[in-house]
């Protein structure tokens, strides 16, 4: 068998007189019983091939959807990677130059590499994560530690240890912090 389903056989003629819609009366002629057993035969026919057109152009769709579907997985980072070629041959560059620079003109040079990351990233939709004085957010922090303050308010970021990032609102990395807590209550000498 080739894949496709076989084709039902077409019913045996019968010479028994049958009932025509329209009249409700049996056809006698021969040749008219023929011709619309012919005409009958034709339109299954017809609708036979556009039957097995339709399964075959539907089997291409799901293959051409999976080959498409494999090609975006492969390529999915192509222009990401493209735009951080930028950001390794500043880096490159810095890293020649080093020897015979100055460490101002290096401080300037690294500035304007990460600058140069930071705006590729963005332009992906990598996002930083900096809550350096903001509520404590358990959903987007990682508290290392509590520590006192009377700076600022219990419960809040005091220092963050690594920002965190995420790709277009979802989490790629929480920010690693420091929560403040409620500084100790001085003991009052008697």
């Amino acid at each position: 068998m080739n894949g496709q389903p076989e084709r039902p056989e077409a019913e045996s003629e019968d010479d028994s007189p049958t009932l025509d819609d329209e009249t409700a009366e049996p056809i006698q002629d021969q040749d008219s019983v023929e011709e619309a057993l012919a005409e009958l035969q034709a339109k299954a026919d017809e609708n036979w091939d556009r039957y097995l057109r339709a399964a075959a152009e539907a089997e291409n769709v799901r293959k051409r959807a999976s080959r498409n579907v494999e090609q975006a997985r492969k390529f999915a980072l192509e222009s990401f990677g493209r735009e951080l070629l930028a950001v390794k041959d500043s880096l490159e560059m810095g890293l020649a130059a080093g020897e015979a620079a100055d460490a101002k003109s290096l401080l300037e040079g690294s500035e304007a590499t990460l600058k140069l990351l930071t705006v590729t990233l963005e332009r992906f939709g990598v996002a930083e994560i900096d809550p350096e004085g903001e509520p404590f957010d358990p959903d987007l922090h990682e508290a290392m530690t509590m520590r006192p303050s009377a700076d600022v308010e219990p419960g809040s970021v005091l220092t963050v240890i690594q920002k965190g990032y995420s790709l277009n609102g979802r989490l790629l990395r929480p920010a690693r912090v420091i929560v403040a807590s409620e500084p100790p209550k001085e003991e009052a000498d008697a």
